[in-house]
This record gives structure tokens, sequence and C-alpha cells, in this order.
């Protein structure tokens, strides 16, 4: 059987190419592949596809197992790493977990009080660094094994909710980090439902959502989002219980709130404004932020919204409060995304600052271990900054493109 001619390493070099793979987009790379001369029938042969297959990808099909993966990046001939599969298989599998670490005798609340501490805690981390895949997906992996010691109906119940709680972080990790945080997901998606947790499940609805809608499926999303609104209207009068949602949860309106303001922004990229401002109407009735950082990622939202839908000056006035808002240190991640925002809509109106922001954004989000900042939020500025005239826009645009297409 003859061999099958391999791609031109030199295709992997260009810039397109790079960020598609850097990103995740394996769509974007068979097409940009396509153009170059490589047919979908020799895509095929090289990552062991079928014809109808590669065509199913090119059309926003997505591939979420990690093994699909591993295969692609081989047969393209590059590093797993474009593709983030190193992150997955940094890993330890059940086994070793076990091997490493014996099961605990018995599961009571101080275990159960353990496993939220370490969500919470890598929680925080995420909000400074970015990122925090690899960690959550170890613990994540040791802590599910301990469903396997016997405990009491109330207690396994707590435990399944708690992990599903850290499953949906691992989820958002890993697709900060440039992964497809799906498995995460649909753990977590098992986990609530056998803790028949109504707010766990649609928690991790809407982080799903949030991983798909600004990643070329909006409208996926969308229904991702609706699911979980439907999954948090019934509910039952009363306080919350380890088996079912009550209205006393005070959970509750901050998530539905969200739901709406994300469903806001599905709305605004499918060119929808109507819809997206019913729904930011919505979220902000009657809702008040718990604290600083929810207030700001707030008004990051609805900068993003308002510059979706090209309304500059507004996404500049929320852009400029979130800024404000996030913590410099504890919140570093939040802050540098509001900055990259306004600094794209500074160059873009022509802000006399415009253009010394953008610098000290580039150069903050270095910082960050978060893939996503970088394509949802500096290539914008670099295409801002390449439609803006002069040298040192251009400059700039030049180096936002090398640092966005940097995995780290």
């Amino acid at each position: 059987m003859r061999a099958v001619a391999t791609v031109d390493p030199e295709l992997f070099g260009r810039e397109d190419v790079r960020a598609a793979l850097v990103y995740g987009d394996l769509g974007e790379v068979y097409r940009l592949l396509e153009q170059a001369g490589v047919s979908a029938r020799r895509i095929a042969a090289l990552t062991a596809h079928s014809a109808a297959e590669v065509r199913q990808i090119m059309n926003g099909r997505r591939v979420s197992d990690v093994g699909v993966m591993g295969r692609i990046a081989d047969g393209l001939g590059i590093s797993r790493k474009w593709l983030g599969v190193d992150l997955f298989q940094s890993e330890p599998a059940p086994a070793d977990v076990e091997q490493r670490e014996p099961l605990p005798s018995r599961i009571d609340m101080l275990r159960i009080e353990e496993v939220r501490a370490s969500t919470e805690g890598l929680r925080e981390m995420g909000r400074r660094f970015g990122g925090q895949a690899w960690l959550l997906g170890r613990i994540a992996t040791r802590y599910a094994q301990w469903r396997r010691v016997p405990a009491p109906k109330t207690i396994t119940m707590l435990l399944a909710a708690a992990l599903a709680e850290m499953y949906t972080e691992a989820g958002w990790a890993y697709y900060d980090q440039g992964a497809d945080g799906t498995v995460c997901f649909v753990n977590a998606q098992r986990l609530a439902s056998a803790a028949r947790d109504s707010y766990e499940i649609a928690n991790a609805c809407w982080h799903a959502g949030l991983s798909w809608v600004r990643s070329g499926h909006p409208q996926d999303a969308l229904t991702l989002f609706q699911i979980a609104q439907l999954r948090l209207r019934k509910f039952p009068p009363g306080p919350p219980t380890p088996g079912s949602l009550g209205a006393d949860d005070p959970r509750l309106p901050t998530l539905t709130a969200w739901l709406s303001r994300s469903s806001a922004t599905a709305y605004a990229l499918l060119n929808n404004p109507e819809q997206a401002d019913r729904c930011l109407a919505e979220a902000n009735e009657g809702w008040q932020p718990r604290d600083a950082f929810e207030r700001a990622s707030a008004d990051l939202a609805t900068a993003e919204i308002q510059l979706d839908l090209g309304r500059l000056e507004a996404a500049q006035q929320f852009a400029t409060s979130a800024v404000r808002t996030y913590d410099e240190e504890a919140h570093r991640r939040g802050r540098i995304l509001a900055e990259l925002l306004l600094a794209e809509v500074s160059v873009r109106t022509g802000d006399s600052q415009g253009l010394a922001l953008a610098r000290h954004a580039i150069d903050e989000v270095n910082e960050l271990s978060s893939m996503a900042a970088r394509r949802e939020r500096l290539l914008p500025l670099a295409a801002a900054l390449e439609a803006h005239p002069g040298p040192e826009s251009q400059e700039l645009a030049q180096l936002a493109r090398e640092v966005a297409v940097t995995r780290v």
C-alpha cells in the first residue's frame, strides 16, 4: 500500500494556520489546507477520517475526543501541543491516582468541604492567571474516586454535586487554555444528574455554552443557555435540599441573570439586537452583584455585547467601568480582558490614548495562561490596529498577532 504524502511543514508555519491550530479550530485548519492545495481526500487519509467526516468538520462539527485530536496531530505531522492534547495527557489515570493515594475510609461533610474548597481555590487562581486546566483535571480525577467509598445517600448526592461543580470549572479551564472542555462538561452533567441538582446541571450548561458562544457556535450556545433556564424555572418553594433546588437558593438570582446576559451575547453575535437588548434588560432586572468581581464581569460582558452590536460609545463606557472595578491582582484575567476591549474600542474610535492602551494591554496579556483571551480579545485588537494608519499601529498589530498564536 502506497504511503500518503505528508503535508508541507511550511504550511503550519503560516500565521493563519498556526492560529487555527492553537485555538483548536480544526474546521478552519482543514479549510486552509484545502485552499493551499491539500484535498479533503488527502486530509482524510492522513487523519484516518472519511472524506465525509472531513467535510463535516469543515462545516462546524466539533471534535472533542482526545484520542481523535492526537491522531489528527500525528497524521498532519504536527506537535500534539499545538492542539492542546498535552493538557489532557498530563492528567493521571484513575488507577494511577489510587496507587499514589489510597481511598479514604469514609466520606463525610469534611471531605465534601475539601472538594468545595479545592474548587474555589482553583477558581480564584483561574481568575488571577487564567487556565489551571491541568490542576483541575488532575484533582477532579482524584476526588472522583471517592464515589467508590460507601456512604449514606445524602452524602453521596452532596459529593456528586460538589464534583459536578469541579468538573464544570475544569471544562471552563480547558477551554480557557485552548483545549476542548466538552468531556468535563459531560462529566459534570452526569454527576449533577446523579445528585439531582438542577443548579449544577444548569451551571454546566451555562459554562459549556460560554465555551461555544465566541467559538463560532452562538446558536448552539443559545440552545444550552435556554436549556439551563428551563432547568431553573422548575423548582419547588422553600430552601434547597441535597436532592432538589429550592426557590430560596441564594445562587439562583446570579445564575439566572448570567444566563440572560449570555443569551444577549449569543443574540448579538446572531445579529438580533432586539433580542439582545431584551435579554440584557432581563439580566439587570432586580439583580444585584454580590461583589466587585460580579459587577466588573457584568460590565465586561455588557461591553462585549455593545461592541458586537456596533455601539462603540456604550462599549467604551462599560469597558472603562470594568477596568476600574476589577481587582488588579485577584481578578487579573478579567481586568486584562477589559483592557484589551477598551484598547480596541479606543483604537477604532481614534482616541488619542488608543495606541498607548493597546501597547499596555498587549504587554499584560502575556502574563495570562489564557488562549481564550488571545483569541477573543487580542485578535480583534490586532485587526483594529491594522486598520489604523501609521507605523506604530502596524508594529503593534504584528506584535499582537505574534502574542496571539503563542501557546502558554
